[in-house]
């Protein structure tokens, strides 16, 4: 059975740091490529950021330069490390992992992250 399971959301005021976490089990993590997206109330879910099974990474504009995604084969987990953050970073993120060739695709429950002004 697979499971993604995120942690580290919280309250940060503005300027302030979180780093969010994306345990999983039940996948060969080393051969997934992962990513962090995120929706806020009344919008379309986005991708913050992604990882690629060979450690390559890409950014949405808007995180660039703030944001950083890394990943642990050992211990089957993602990171976003989340700097700066600005209350327009307010939002349920989600972690996904995916394996296109066989057209695997899973998400987390999500964790919420809220910045105040």
């Amino acid at each position: 059975q697979v499971q993604l399971v995120e942690s580290g959301g919280g309250l940060v005021q503005a300027g302030g740091s979180l780093r969010l976490s994306c345990a999983t089990s039940g996948v060969i993590f080393r051969i997934f490529d992962l990513g962090w997206y995120r929706q806020a109330p009344g919008k379309q879910r986005e991708l913050v950021a992604r990882i690629t099974s060979g450690a390559g990474t890409n950014y949405a504009d808007a995180v660039k330069g703030r944001f950083s995604i890394s990943r642990d084969n050992a211990k089957n987990t993602v990171y976003l490390q989340m700097n700066s953050l600005k209350p327009e970073d307010t939002a349920v993120y989600y972690c996904n992992a995916a394996f296109v060739v066989a057209g695997a695709n899973y998400w987390g429950q999500g964790t919420q992250v809220t910045v105040t002004s």
